[in-house]
């Protein structure tokens, strides 16, 4: 049996510093090596000489006593077939993976609705062709959905809360429901991919949220009848008499809603509108997939009418944009054309059949359907016009072409009609100071 080394012996060994393994009794060491003393225990277990490190001395906080002691649970330890290196990283894997798991849960955590709402607008921004998209997600979720969910971690919203959110509006403000419905879907679906959840969604539709509330349409169809479920249009009659007045009104925005009316476009359509899309020579305006609620590219044949505006307008150009807002150097805004019918409706009041007050995007009902009333045009030319994908998946294979020349004489009946007959082909615009 080794001796065993008192302490006034190890200082001695230490003193020396002759660099070499010092047995101390019980198994245990003092590896003296580059001005290092460090304690070591040796042992054998099956059949094989192994070595672990007890760390460094110090006369205060690792004496020999502190060593040994440590030294001879460890050979109790070997004793009973325990390998006391392999226990050492066995508890060092547990440690990491106790430390793994607490870092996930409190990844889980700080996984809020509200943050990874915000992270999937912020990702999904590129997409969108109208900047207002992003403002509208971020309005709609703080209005409904935070207030119940906000400050909950995603790994945590369920059903209940889904209903919750749901409930009070789906038969009061059915579109807004099944937006924010889509939106908290959209939202748990990138939490599962990031691993921020488990399971089902609890914002799903199809045999699951179907089976609380009645669909979006069976809900406003029972909310109200069918002619009051369109955007107020102004009834095709009064078009003529409704230009004559836009025409008188100063202001970007309603050169804007001009154009607008004339082409039956979407609002984003033409605020949007960038000089390059414009071909004032073969009269024709392109507007890039990008910008198009189906993400293909739209051409549009310019009327007489449109030309005359725009050609105005091109002489007073100071933005890339045809519609600038000179405050802020981008485009007009959604108000900009609004702000004008508003404005309209204090001089004469402009309504649809049901007595609403009539919106911008409704003129393309109203194109629609002086179309369909009053002219032989083919009612599928018209449907390209207003961008609308055709019902008929056989006849839209077939429809390769862009049918730009027949559309271009049918929106120029549409524009002559729009002016007036007296004003058919060439139109005086005076120049307004605010252009």
């Amino acid at each position: 049996m080794a001796k065993k080394i008192t302490a006034n012996e190890l200082k001695q060994i230490i003193r020396i510093g002759e660099e070499k393994l010092h047995s101390l009794g019980d198994g245990l060491y003092l590896q003296i090596k580059g001005g290092s003393n460090v304690f070591i225990f040796r042992y054998m277990i099956n059949g094989k000489a192994k070595k672990k490190g007890l760390q460094a001395y110090n006369s205060v906080t690792n004496t020999l006593a502190d060593a040994r002691a440590r030294a001879i649970k460890l050979k109790a330890k070997v004793k009973n077939g325990i390998d006391p290196k392999e226990e050492e990283q066995l508890e060092s894997l547990e440690k990491q993976k106790r430390l793994k798991e607490l870092s996930k849960a409190r990844k889980l955590e700080d996984a809020t609705f509200e943050r990874i709402a915000l992270e999937t607008i912020d990702a999904k921004k590129h997409r969108w062709t109208s900047k207002t998209t992003a403002d509208q997600w971020e309005s709609s979720l703080r209005q409904y959905a935070f207030p119940v969910i906000g400050n909950l971690p995603v790994s945590e919203v369920d059903t209940d809360h889904v209903y919750e959110i749901l409930k009070p509006i789906w038969y009061t403000k059915t579109e807004t429901a099944d937006r924010v419905r889509r939106r908290i879907e959209a939202v748990l679906s990138r939490a599962k991919t990031l691993k921020l959840r488990t399971g089902e969604n609890p914002a799903l539709w199809r045999d699951h949220l179907s089976n609380l509330f009645d669909s979006p349409k069976a809900a406003k169809d029972a909310r109200a009848p069918e002619e009051n479920r369109h955007h107020p249009s102004l009834p095709y009659e009064q078009l003529p008499a409704f230009m004559t007045q836009l025409r008188g009104m100063d202001g970007m925005g309603a050169r804007a809603l001009e154009i607008c009316v004339l082409h039956a476009n979407r609002t984003s359509e033409v605020l949007g509108a960038k000089w390059d899309e414009i071909d004032l020579n073969t009269r024709v305006w392109t507007i890039p997939a990008i910008r198009m609620k189906k993400k293909i590219a739209h051409t549009i044949p310019l009327t007489d009418q449109a030309v005359a505006l725009l050609s105005t307008l091109n002489e007073h150009k100071i933005s890339e944009y045809v519609f600038p807002n000179i405050s802020n150097g981008k485009h007009l805004s959604q108000a900009g054309m609004s702000s004008v019918l508003k404005r309209m409706q204090k001089i004469e009041s402009w309504q649809d059949e049901l007595g609403r007050d009539i919106s911008t995007h409704g003129f393309r009902t109203t194109f629609r359907t002086y179309i369909a009333n009053e002219t032989a045009f083919n009612g599928e030319i018209a449907e390209f016009a207003l961008s609308h994908k055709l019902k008929d998946k056989a006849q839209a294979a077939y429809q390769q072409g862009n049918l730009l020349s027949k559309r271009r004489v049918m929106m120029q009946h549409y524009s002559d009609y729009a002016y007036g007959e007296s004003e058919k082909k060439v139109i005086q615009l005076r120049a307004h100071a605010s252009i």
